[in-house]
């Protein structure tokens, strides 16, 4: 069965547990819109939760024939890929006599929603970043998982540049058109277009110029903003940084875009069947000892089913 973070809340009885999922989804717009595979047991013995699924490299092919003569055999080509559910998340310690001080803002309050943010911060980062030969308790994201593949575009070619407000107004009716193009070599529309805040401020202006800017507002009333029908992602930070989760080279200025069609059969998450993606546990002050641990947890990775269905747009001037 597939699920969203919002469906994932419906099964859940406790109401702590469904407000920390509903602080996961509605100051992170990927984590409210990718749907969850629960397809992976945690029973069986097995050491690894693992999930295996078929990526398709190529698209079908179709022809015409003559009578009495066959079609040439095509056959879409494909690549085994399995990926391993990680648990990330933190905790946090309280002593009992501060934890009862009260006061305008509870001290369990703040850092759990610190906490939180933290954790939405770090899928983020890994959500593009991640690198399991790297850290080999993280999952793989989209870096690596486009690296080399028919969808990376622009790249090796000339810098488009968006540093100034002048260059924007210069280059943004060139800009949108290769931007075209680049989301128009994935299959389908993308559910979104993510970045860094500098690429985010830079798209907005274009889309302005060129008429194309759009806001709507989400169910938890903050504005999100589209070119055209496609919402903006800005990816924020690394966790504990203020390093961009899309880095800037330092030298050159230049950052990447990504795309990416959230879907089963294109880019989706995946979690233990069963058991919420989000969960939470509170200090416990009503046993013996002065320091409790509260902790907040998710468990999850991604799988790109089809190659297509992501893309990354290189060397893009934004400074």
């Amino acid at each position: 069965m597939a699920i969203t973070l919002e469906e994932a809340r419906k099964n859940v009885q406790d109401d702590l547990q469904i407000g920390v999922i509903d602080e996961f989804r509605k100051s992170n717009w990927i984590l409210d819109h990718i749907t969850f595979d629960d397809a992976v047991s945690p029973t069986g013995g097995g050491a690894t939760p693992t999930y295996s699924y078929t990526r398709l490299k190529t698209q079908p092919t179709a022809q015409f024939r003559e009578i009495n003569k066959e079609y040439t055999p095509h056959e879409v080509t494909k690549e085994r890929h399995s990926v391993d559910i990680k648990v990330f998340g933190g905790s946090y310690q309280i002593d009992r006599v501060i934890a009862n001080m009260g006061g305008i803002v509870s001290e369990i309050d703040l850092q759990q929603s610190q906490k939180i943010k933290a954790a939405q911060a770090l899928f983020n980062d890994t959500f593009i970043n991640g690198d399991s030969a790297v850290d080999s308790n993280a999952f793989d994201g989209l870096e690596k998982a486009l690296a080399g593949s028919s969808t990376e575009y622009n790249v090796g070619s000339s810098t488009i540049d968006l540093s100034t407000s002048q260059m924007v107004t210069d280059n943004f009716q060139y800009f949108l058109d290769m931007l075209d193009e680049f989301l128009r070599g994935l299959d389908g529309e993308p559910s979104f277009i993510a970045g860094n805040t500098k690429l985010i401020s830079k798209l907005r202006a274009c889309a302005r110029r060129a008429s194309m800017y759009q806001v709507t507002k989400s169910d938890w009333g903050t504005n999100v903003e589209a070119y055209g029908n496609i919402p903006f992602v800005d990816l924020g930070a690394k966790p504990g940084t203020n390093d961009e989760v899309v880095n800037i080279d330092a030298t050159k200025g230049t950052t990447s875009l990504f795309a990416a069609r959230l879907a089963l059969d294109g880019l989706h998450g995946v979690s233990f069947a069963g058991v919420a993606p989000v969960q939470t546990w509170l200090p416990d002050f009503t046993t013996s000892g002065a320091v409790k641990t509260g902790e907040v947890e998710m468990n999850a990775a991604i799988a790109l089913k089809a190659s297509k269905a992501a893309g990354a747009f290189r060397n893009i001037k934004v400074k």
